[in-house]
C-alpha cells in the first residue's frame, strides 16, 4: 500500500473505494407489481418503488443475516417517518433494522464458509408480496420463488390486512418458533410449504431450503415477478 501514501488523499480514497466496490456483491431490486412498493434492505435502507423501477444496493464479503423485503401501503412524512401496512421497520423509511410480520424476506450472508454465499427465501414470518430471489452471474444459476396465491388461500388463524402471518408471530410458542432448537413442520408451515417448495416454511426447513452461490456473485430480487 505504499503507492497509495504518495497519492492525494482523494486520489487514495477513490482506489480504496473501487478494490472495496469491485469485491461487493450487487443487488438489483425491481418492482415488478402493479401498486408502489416500499423496497426494505438490511444493510442498505429503504426505497420507494413505483412500478418498473429497480434499487440496486450493494454488500461487502463477510456480510451475513442480511434481508431484503417489500413493504405496502406505506405513508412517510418528508422527514422518513411514518408506517407501512405489511413489512414497517420501526416506523422509518430507511430501515435500520428487520420489518414486522408479515413479509416475504430474500435473506443472504456472503463468503462464508469455502467462499461461498448462503441464499434463502423465507415465509416464517408470513408472506406479503410475492417474490423472486435469483443469481444474475454466469458463475451461478440460482432462481428461488414464491409467487403462488398465499393471500387468497391464506389460513383464517394467519390472516392479516394485506399479508398471510407465518405461525411463529401469531401463537409465539415453541412449536412454531422453535426456540429450544427442537421442532418440526406443522400443518401451517406446510400450507406455505406446499406452494412454495423451495422457501423456509419453519425455522429448521434447511435442508430444502439454502442454497448457495460462489463468493462475488451477484444478484437480483424482484417483487411480482
Amino acid at each position: 500500500m505504499r503507492f497509495i501514501k504518495a497519492l492525494p488523499i482523494s486520489s487514495a480514497l477513490l482506489i480504496i473505494i473501487s478494490i472495496t466496490l469491485t469485491h461487493a456483491a450487487k443487488f438489483d431490486i425491481t418492482n415488478n407489481c402493479p401498486d408502489t412498493v416500499w423496497a426494505a434492505a438490511v444493510p442498505g435502507g429503504g426505497r420507494q418503488l413505483d412500478k418498473g423501477q429497480t434499487w440496486t444496493i450493494t454488500a461487502a464479503p463477510g456480510t451475513k443475516a442480511a434481508r431484503i423485503w417489500a413493504r405496502t401501503k406505506c405513508q412517510f412524512d418528508a422527514s422518513g417517518k411514518g408506517k407501512c401496512e405489511t413489512g414497517d421497520c420501526n416506523g422509518l423509511l430507511e430501515c435500520q433494522g428487520y420489518g414486522a410480520a408479515p413479509n416475504t424476506l430474500a435473506e443472504y450472508a456472503l463468503k462464508q464458509f469455502n467462499d461461498m454465499d448462503f441464499i434463502d427465501m423465507s415465509n416464517i414470518d408470513g408472506f406479503n408480496v410475492p417474490m423472486e430471489f435469483s443469481s444474475v452471474s454466469p458463475s451461478c444459476n440460482r432462481v428461488i420463488k414464491c409467487t403462488a396465491n398465499i393471500l387468497g388461500e391464506c389460513p383464517n388463524e394467519l390472516k392479516v390486512p394485506g399479508g398471510c402471518n407465518g405461525p411463529c408471530p401469531v401463537f409465539k410458542t415453541d412449536e412454531y418458533c422453535c426456540n429450544s432448537g427442537n421442532c418440526g413442520p406443522t400443518g401451517f408451515s406446510k400450507f406455505f410449504k406446499d406452494r412454495c417448495p423451495d422457501v423456509y416454511s419453519y425455522p429448521k426447513d434447511d435442508a430444502t431450503s439454502t442454497f448457495t452461490c460462489p463468493s462475488g456473485t451477484d444478484y437480483k430480487v424482484v417483487f411480482c415477478p
